[in-house]
């Protein structure tokens, strides 16, 4: 049995991943600074500081596999933040990348599939295609992919990169700064307007957490050649589709638009063809993926009105 080291576990997909992980019969370390409110109880729950270098030492020691999650900024608040992202979240995966190689534990990152690429004119977009973030958190993604990939060429390590695409499902809280989908049931259910930042033409390639998790967790086994896999649904759906599939489901809602983002790139569809030869399973469609959300969501609220 493999042990498995989350690192920012107590995250939208850190929590995700840890549950299914488990699920699937490995032995799963969830590392992040504070406990979460709710535990699962097969998982080893691990708090600290992700920026302590003792700490890396310590939390990676027996590890088999060590997925990074972290990130101490988001593409909203990373023009504000970006030496945060680069002083802090940068420099700290370098030296995790050192400590796993030294190690021999295999490393996969979880990059951003949605800033990296930038604006880009072929569609569905490929892993080879050369990325042009046009926001400080692709770039610091993109920092961090460079530097796996140099250290891989020079001491013929295998670390992954999984350029995540948009997810979206339990667990998500789109305050955090990404999450439309999630914004807009949520605000749709407890009637409050949909903001959007545009005209509402803005396509993004949205996928179910749990086919993005089991698509993680198929890198986990792989051994192959290639280290940049795209993790997506291969479909890009523009907000206003969203709000129709929103508005099929029966809810009412009222949408202001405001002025487009600087930070937004027009349209990221991702080819997920490589990631397909290897999980190769049925993905879950976008409309059956927000009705199965928007069912969870009413069971949480009537949980918590009970």
């Amino acid at each position: 049995m493999k042990n498995v080291l989350v690192i920012g576990g107590n995250g939208f997909i850190g929590t995700n991943l840890c549950d299914l992980l488990v699920r699937v019969g490995y032995e799963v370390s969830s590392f992040d600074l504070v406990r979460p409110g709710k535990e699962n109880p097969k998982v080893h729950y691990l708090q600290g500081d992700f920026f302590d270098d003792e700490t890396l030492e310590k939390i990676t020691e027996g590890m088999d596999v060590v997925i990074h999650s972290l990130s101490t900024v988001n593409p909203g608040n990373s023009n504000e933040m970006y030496m945060r992202g680069y002083s802090k979240d940068f420099l700290q995966t370098v030296k995790l990348c050192e400590i796993l190689i030294r190690k021999h534990i295999k490393m996969i990152f979880l990059s951003s599939g949605g800033t990296v690429y930038g604006n880009q004119d072929i569609q569905p977009i490929r892993e080879d295609v050369r990325p042009q973030p046009i926001n400080h958190y692709g770039n610091i993604k993109l920092c961090i992919e460079n530097t796996i990939r140099t250290f891989n060429t020079q001491l013929h390590t295998k670390m992954i990169i999984a350029r995540i695409s948009n997810p979206y499902g339990p667990g998500q809280d789109y305050h955090k700064g990404v999450g439309f989908i999630d914004a807009v049931l949520k605000k749709a259910m407890a009637g409050e307007d949909i903001e959007i930042w545009g005209d509402g033409t803005t396509r993004r390639d949205y996928i179910y957490i749990q086919d993005a998790c089991r698509m993680i967790a198929s890198l986990i086994d792989y051994r192959g050649q290639e280290d940049v896999f795209n993790i997506s649904l291969n479909r890009g759906t523009s907000q206003k589709e969203i709000l129709d599939i929103v508005a099929a489901l029966g809810l009412d809602f009222k949408v202001r638009y405001l002025a487009g983002r600087s930070v937004d790139a027009k349209k990221i569809i991702l080819d997920n063809t490589k990631i397909r030869g290897i999980y190769q399973e049925k993905l879950v469609e976008l409309e059956t993926g927000i009705r199965l959300y928007h069912e969870y969501l009413e069971r949480e609220m009537a949980k918590e009105n009970s």
